[in-house]
């Protein structure tokens, strides 16, 4: 069994800075592409950011030069630094990780719970 833990969701006021983690656990060869996405009411999940296993990095353009992604192989975590938060920022914050699980050998999207980040005055 392979669960991505999500952690560091909160308020905030805007101009303030979060720190998002999300560690895997479970039976797993090794852990691809890592990444951050969030949602709103009413709307798709949206991609934030990615990692992969060498460190090359993607951003969607409405968080360039504020969010920075980044991971810990060792640790099997990931973790996306938020900076100069804005409301529209507020969403609940998803952690995807493509693991190669032992009992298929094969590679499987995962998904966190969802850690909610509110940016409000």
């Amino acid at each position: 069994q392979v669960q991505l833990v999500e952690s560091g969701g909160g308020l905030v006021q805007p101009g303030g800075s979060l720190r998002l983690s999300c560690a895997a656990s479970g039976s797993f060869f090794s852990i691809y592409a890592m990444g951050w996405y969030r949602q709103t009411p009413g709307k798709q999940r949206e991609l934030v950011a990615t990692i992969t296993s060498s460190g090359s990095t993607n951003y969607t353009d409405s968080v360039k030069g504020r969010f920075t992604i980044s991971r810990d192989n060792a640790k099997n975590t990931v973790y996306l630094q938020i900076d100069s938060l804005k409301p529209e920022d507020t969403a609940v914050y998803y952690c995807n990780a493509q693991i190669v699980i032992i009992t298929t050998k094969l590679m499987n999207n995962f998904w966190g719970q969802g850690t909610q980040v509110t940016v409000s005055s």
